[in-house]
């Protein structure tokens, strides 16, 4: 069996294809989705989207934030920006991860520290999604 899942923003489609498994990152965690999965609506959270391929390759994709729809074997992820695995680039990863760092130690004030923190957990979210490693099969 498999799953049909659509990744969306604002700005286009990041996925409409057919997978066997996800593993998707939600406000209360992490789960993962196979056939048959139980209908649920859940609010989607900045973090990595792992999706296995019918030919079971995994993907990796970065959502930030959104919302999801799991019903009938078909997920719609609404997000409100993604990125794939594949699109980021490890050593501009790694540099905003050093940069995202020293602005967190140099913050004042409530703003420049939510601001900072914010940029650190997108820096951390790019970097895992880059240096995550598949489970075999």
């Amino acid at each position: 069996m498999k799953l049909n899942l659509y990744v969306l923003t604002p700005k286009r489609i990041i996925w409409d294809c057919e997978v066997k498994e996800i593993i998707l990152s939600t406000k209360s965690g992490q789960i993962g989705v196979l056939p048959n999965h139980a209908p649920i609506n859940t609010a989607v959270d900045m973090g990595p989207l792992r999706i296995r391929l019918l030919n079971d390759q995994w993907l990796t994709a970065v959502l930030w934030s959104g919302f999801a729809r799991i019903v009938n074997n078909e997920i719609i992820i609404l997000g409100n920006d993604a990125e794939l695995g594949s699109d980021i680039d490890p050593e501009e990863a790694q540099k905003a991860l050093e940069i995202a760092e020293a602005n967190l130690s140099k913050a004042e004030g409530t703003k420049d520290l939510v601001e900072a923190k914010l940029a650190l957990r997108r820096a951390r979210i790019r970097i895992e999604a880059v240096n995550w490693i598949p489970p075999s099969n």
